[in-house]
């Protein structure tokens, strides 16, 4: 059986009942069975034959939703009922929910058949996939390597077709580096399409969302779609429109990207450095969308960076120490990272917040001037490739020290300041054969642009079938 094909044609195939959701649970766990021990991507694992009963009582009945019979692994940061799901922390090892989340209720109504979790940083901070629970995820291009994070679970386990979709989240690229570095798609939507992390206080909190991953832009709609469903903390504002539809309507009618502008923004001047090769990768996928008609212009920086990086840091770790403050007896047992925001969050005041918040406008001012001119902006999604899997993280790019666990993701702080739309699409591989992606965004509710941009780039493109890990082809 195929794995590797996209996630709508498997589940075509199992709404008119010519695969049976038995027959795929069953090559799904000897594909995780022969794989997933390299690279410890699928973690938490679900009772077989538990799992094997639910998929049994999909075939007998009546098809259930638009992923009846899918086996989906959550990411660990999702509450799962009945599934160990512990954040990454030995604070929560051995925490079972007894309910699920938003998101997983959502999958489990579409007729999803949840056999696992996707392993995660701590708490999901940093991006590189390692915790004191479960250990290191790697990466399937070359083990001895990241797979990225925080959602670097599911990125290697829809690269290796141990997955046909997967579930991410990003505040800070965690679905888009991962999808990157692991040669798959990853969006991040505009925010409160899809219900936030961090329910509880998010009408302040705008900068961290849940989103799909996936192998082709049409997957992603499918699962964004289901991701969009009911949330009970906002059932009075209307549900999102479907995109899948549109998509497909798109793809059928063959239509390019003639007079679309573009513009690419590259290290925004020198703001942030990246490691060779990682500009002249990103620009043969802007040559990619100008065969394709795009006219993409090359810009010089919009906005001073260092007035964004302290807005960003300000925010970021008020919303993320905030939240842990709740565990700090439990401190000791935490990463350096984890304590590092917390600290940081305890010594914020009201000013700081209100400078961040004014700098966070200023940039939202310059992005609306030039998606007034442009119908989507680029730039790398990564600033280096996958690093050594025994590096916490990188401390210099080209020789420039970062200050930070996560200044060497800088690149990704224009998009998540504003919670905007943003799709990481596969940009090519370098040297080394290690992959790498850009970013494609834009303003607040063009997620159809992009995922159409992005089908039109998947068309003439097709990297992750062009190039999947040789461990899934063995």
């Amino acid at each position: 059986m195929d794995l590797n094909r996209s996630a709508v044609d498997i589940l075509a195939d199992l709404h008119d009942r010519s695969l049976s959701a038995e027959t795929l649970l069953q090559a799904t766990f000897e594909r995780i069975d022969a794989l997933n021990p390299t690279v410890n991507a699928i973690v938490g694992l679900a009772d077989r034959e538990y799992v094997l009963a639910q998929a049994r009582a999909l075939d007998a009945g009546p098809v259930r939703g638009p992923l009846h019979g899918l086996p989906l692994a959550p990411k660990d940061l999702v509450n799962v009922a009945g599934l160990r799901s512990t954040h990454g922390s030995p604070i929560f090892a051995d925490l079972v929910p007894d309910t699920d989340d938003v998101l997983a209720a959502n999958l489990r109504a579409a007729g999803a058949i949840l056999i696992g979790k996707t392993n995660v940083p701590e708490f999901g901070l940093g991006s590189h996939t390692f915790n004191p629970v479960y250990g290191r995820t790697t990466n399937p291009y070359d083990p001895a390597r990241t797979c990225g994070g925080s959602s670097g679970g599911a990125g290697v386990a829809l690269a290796l077709g141990m997955l046909a979709l997967a579930d991410g989240s990003d505040m800070m690229g965690s679905l888009r580096n991962p999808a990157a570095w692991n040669n798959v798609y990853g969006f991040r939507p505009t925010w409160g399409r899809v219900a936030p992390e961090w329910s509880e206080d998010s009408a302040l909190h705008q900068v961290a969302t849940r989103g799909p991953m996936a192998r082709t832009p049409q997957d992603l709609a499918l699962l964004l779609d289901v991701l969009s469903g009911p949330d009970p903390l906002r059932a009075e504002m209307a549900a999102p429109e479907p995109l899948l539809p549109g998509l497909q309507a798109f793809a059928a009618a063959g239509t390019d990207l003639s007079g679309m502008r573009i513009g690419w923004l590259g290290d925004w001047g020198g703001a942030f450095p990246c490691e060779p090769g990682i500009l002249e990768v990103s620009a043969d996928a802007l040559g990619v969308l100008r065969k394709q008609g795009a006219v993409v212009d090359d810009l010089p920086p919009p906005q001073d960076f260092d007035d964004l990086w302290r807005s960003w840091i300000a925010l970021r770790s008020w919303q993320v120490g905030a939240a842990l403050l709740a565990l700090r007896r439990h401190a000791d047992l935490m990463k350096d990272s984890v304590q590092w925001e917390m600290e940081r969050a305890e010594q914020m005041s009201a000013i700081d917040v209100h400078e961040a918040s004014a700098a966070r406008a200023r940039w939202a001012r310059s992005a609306h001037a030039l998606f007034e001119r442009y119908a989507a902006l680029v730039l790398p999604t990564t600033q280096v490739w996958p690093f050594p899997i025994d590096l916490a993280w990188p401390t210099a790019i080209n020789g420039v020290e970062m200050d930070t666990y996560h200044r060497w993701m800088a690149a990704m702080v224009p998009v998540s300041l504003l919670g905007l739309p943003a799709l990481s699409v596969p940009a090519g591989f370098g040297e080394a054969g290690l992959p790498a992606g850009v970013q494609i965004f834009g303003p607040r509710g063009s997620d159809a642009r992009l995922l159409a941009i992005g089908e039109a780039y998947h068309r003439t493109t097709q990297w992750p079938q062009r190039r999947p890990p040789a461990m899934a082809l063995d």
